[in-house]
């Protein structure tokens, strides 16, 4: 092959879009490009030998930041092994600020933006002339009409193995400074006759995890309902082979119509992610965050109370202006209103974003390294930016595993956020880790630490068992009650993660 694309993604589960759209637009030159991807962790030099292996003239790496570290090491090792081989860089790691890269520093062309015009037209000059003398190149937006989209290019093995992302649009239209899509002018939305015909042609294929990239799915209820609807039929006409579907939602933006579709889909057909990210006026006010709070949060109870749908509801901590204590009580609000998942996520200095410009005014320091995460500000000290760092992992163990859906509410009592900061604190001070601890061990630390706080052994213990018991005093292992049996995961397309919280 002439050409190659590739890139490293974080799981094999997860399918390059973004490459497929590239391998769809190639016109010409389709014929002579080929796409292979690699997972983080790879060996640098197999990831290397597997490249050479289609003897490409060109390779075209999609940067992102969770990938930009290994892949500068990849992209070294092919320029020292075979320097006459034209590396072309895209992404959105590296759309932004070139001149301080190494890995652009490395390559031979960088294209920002989007690629889908820009990167065949790049290639038909690097191999037929004149020779690009630029070295970045700004990528063209075409209508989106003249798009081809990429979904005939996900493979049998990708529809059986892996998440399919799709997209009804690209863009924005807000301007959260912590977000790339701030420098967005607009959303823009494809075709929605075309969009959907994909979507039949990927669900005959055997598709059923359909993940909507789309970041403002609900902007345009309209279309929105007609996507729900082409779910809904399929959970109608073919109702023991269900679908699953991801969608992003504005929280404060839920209308009566799309409430009546939202009713009708079954338990473990729909997933939410909502960006709260802070219900603080005043740091939503800092980095250009418009959000109704109140009608965010009864939008999300009536998600909870009146839907099947499950809820992952999506919070920030480091913004500029957030206190751990305003923190905590917007993270103690948000439980109240009992979502299945709230992703404690830290502050990332994404490259291009606008929240650079508080970085004087509150002191944000911010790692050098990829993803840079926030370490300090001036409300948060670096000890205790890490407390919440330890804090946001130790809570995607324990409470948005599903694993322990009995008894998270008896840890967390009244006030979840305090609660839980003192049992993260402790579980790091007895077991010095933060990854790969054993469902086991955790299990039994759970129990240790509610004794700690006056339960009774025997009711730990008997607390614990009905989420997970680990092994009896007999040291026999005991079945997880809250892992759903396999007959009862197949009444689902749902994820088993999310499977666990509909069985809770």
């Amino acid at each position: 092959m002439t050409i190659l694309l590739t890139t490293l993604n974080a799981r094999y589960t997860h399918a390059s879009l973004g490459l497929r759209y590239l391998l769809a637009n190639m016109g010409e030159l389709q014929a002579q490009t080929a796409l292979q991807e690699f997972v983080l962790g790879a060996k640098t030099t197999e990831v290397v030998e597997s490249i050479l292996a289609h003897q490409p003239k060109i390779v075209g790496f999609g940067i992102y930041i969770w990938n930009v570290e290994e892949t500068t090491k990849v992209v070294a090792m092919l320029k020292r092994v075979v320097p006459q081989v034209v590396v072309v860089l895209g992404g959105p790691e590296v759309s932004h600020e070139p001149g301080e890269q190494h890995i652009v520093q490395l390559a031979d062309y960088l294209i920002t933006g989007w690629g889908d015009v820009t990167f065949p037209k790049l290639c038909g000059e690097i191999l037929s002339g004149p020779k690009p003398i630029m070295k970045i190149h700004a990528g063209v937006q075409p209508p989106m009409a003249e798009i081809k989209l990429p979904y005939s290019l996900y493979s049998d093995d990708d529809i059986k193995n892996r998440t399919l992302y799709v997209e009804a649009s690209r863009g924005c239209p807000f301007k959260c400074e912590f977000c790339l899509s701030a420098l967005d002018k607009t959303a823009w939305p494809f075709a929605l006759d075309g969009f959907l015909a994909e979507l039949e042609s990927l669900h005959a294929r055997g598709a059923r995890l359909f993940k909507f990239v789309d970041r403002t799915f609900n902007l345009n209820i309209k279309t929105s309902l007609k996507i729900m609807q082409f779910f809904l039929d399929k959970l109608e006409a073919y109702p023991d082979d269900p679908v699953y579907a991801h969608f992003e939602l504005v929280p404060d933006h839920l209308p009566d119509a799309l409430k009546e579709g939202i009713a009708k889909f079954p338990p473990g057909a729909l997933q939410f992610e909502i960006g709260i990210q802070s219900f603080n006026p005043a740091v939503q006010a800092l980095v250009s965050r418009k959000q109704d709070n109140q009608k965010a949060a009864d939008n999300i109870r009536w998600l909870t109370e009146q839907s099947n749908a499950h809820m992952h509801v999506d919070l920030i901590a480091g913004l500029p202006g957030e206190t751990v204590e305003s923190f905590a009580e917007g993270f103690n609000k948000l439980w109240a209103l009992k979502p299945h998942e709230i992703q404690f996520g830290i502050l990332k200095r994404l490259r291009g974003t606008p929240i650079i410009r508080h970085t004087a005014e509150f002191g944000l320091v911010f790692e050098p390294y990829a993803p840079y995460t926030i370490l300090a500000n001036k409300d948060i000290d670096f000890q205790t930016m890490q407390r919440l760092v330890r804090f946001a992992r130790y809570w995607d163990l324990v409470a948005n595993s599903g694993r322990f859906g009995h008894t998270v509410p008896v840890l967390l009592g009244e006030t979840p956020f305090q609660n839980f900061m003192a049992f993260a604190d402790w579980l790091y001070a007895h077991t010095d880790a933060t990854h790969r601890i054993a469902l086991d061990r955790l299990a039994a630390m759970v129990s240790r630490w509610l004794q700690t706080r006056g339960m009774d052994k025997s009711a730990a213990d008997q607390l614990l068992a009905s989420d997970y018991a680990g092994r009896n005093e007999s040291g026999s292992r005991v079945k997880p009650a809250s892992v759903p049996a396999p007959a009862a995961r197949a009444e689902s397309a749902a994820p088993l993660r999310q499977a666990r919280h509909l069985a809770a």
